[in-house]
């Protein structure tokens, strides 16, 4: 997309991404079963107005981050809901596992002071 919103006129990769962190690149395509290269799979994740954090919008699949980008602007952002997209390479995300979320999570023993469950409320305080 060029600089003026002409999506007609191509601009430079370097032009729409915005590199914060050292360049990552995605694994070599592997190949489907017709013998073609399959894209690899990019995490999107968009921030709809100024000071909102990102959010995960969905994955694409794209041969590199520019094309990556643009689809995603095309795919998640089509009626201006966004002011800015990340796209990242779905293997360089690493995640904890769903199933073991009472052993990764729990607090560990005799650090319930770190959870305010057990201080009453006030009586003089209102707003609270």
């Amino acid at each position: 997309m060029s600089p003026h919103g002409n999506p007609e006129e191509p601009a430079s990769a370097a032009a729409e991404i915005k590199h914060e962190a050292p360049k990552a690149s995605p694994a070599p395509a592997p190949e489907d079963h017709h013998g073609g290269n399959v894209w690899p799979l990019w995490e999107v994740f968009v921030r709809s107005s100024r000071g909102l954090s990102h959010v995960h919008a969905g994955s694409l699949h794209a041969p590199d981050a520019a094309m990556a980008l643009r689809n995603a602007r095309d795919l998640y952002t089509r009626r201006n809901e966004g002011v800015s997209i990340w796209v990242v390479p779905a293997d360089a995300i690493a995640s904890s596992d769903p199933d073991a979320k009472g052993a990764f999570f729990e607090s560990p023993q005799g650090k319930d002071y770190r959870h305010a469950t057990y201080y009453t409320k006030s009586e003089g305080v209102k707003h609270l």
